[in-house]
C-alpha cells in the first residue's frame, strides 16, 4: 500500500484515484503551499485529468479530516499545505507571494506572556507576517 493510501485510510477517507493523486501532488510539491488552481495545473502537467470542482471538494475533505491546513494569505485566496506535527508561522512576500515558514521560540514565548497578561490560556494561534522578500527573482525586482 502506498504512503498516500495509508494516509487516506488513517484519516478515515475512502481511497479513490483523485484523492491519491491530489495528496501526492501536495506531498511532493515545492512550494508547500498550493491553491486548488495550483494543484489543478500540477496535475495537468503530469497528464492527470482531475476536474477543478473535484479538487476543491477533495481539499475540503482533506481539511476536515486533518490531512491539510488551509491558509488565507492574500486577500482571502486559500492555499493548502500538508498538516504536520509541530507549529510554525509564515512570512509572505506581498509582491511575489513567496511564503516562508519559520518558528521562533522568542515569538512563541512572547505570545504566551501576552495571553497570560490579558487573562487567557493560549490554545492556538496563527501568525502571518507580510513584507517584501529580497529574492532577485521577486516580481518587485522587475
Amino acid at each position: 500500500m502506498t504512503r498516500e493510501n495509508q494516509e487516506l485510510r488513517k484519516a478515515g477517507l475512502k481511497i479513490t484515484l483523485p484523492r491519491v493523486k491530489i495528496l501526492h501532488v501536495l506531498e511532493s510539491s515545492q512550494p508547500h503551499h498550493m491553491s486548488a488552481e495550483d494543484v489543478y495545473k500540477s496535475l495537468l502537467e503530469i497528464g492527470e485529468d482531475v476536474g477543478l470542482a473535484t479538487i476543491y471538494r477533495v481539499l475540503t475533505q482533506f481539511e476536515d479530516a486533518g490531512l491539510v491546513d488551509r491558509h488565507n494569505f492574500d486577500g482571502g485566496h486559500s492555499v493548502f499545505e500538508i498538516a504536520r506535527e509541530g507549529h510554525h508561522d509564515h512570512i509572505v512576500c506581498v509582491s511575489c507571494g513567496k511564503v516562508t515558514e519559520f518558528n521562533d521560540k522568542a515569538i512563541e514565548s512572547q505570545q504566551e506572556k501576552v495571553a497570560k497578561k490579558h487573562g487567557f490560556k493560549l490554545r492556538d494561534h496563527c501568525l502571518q507576517l507580510y513584507g517584501e522578500c529580497l529574492d532577485a527573482n521577486c516580481s518587485r525586482q522587475k
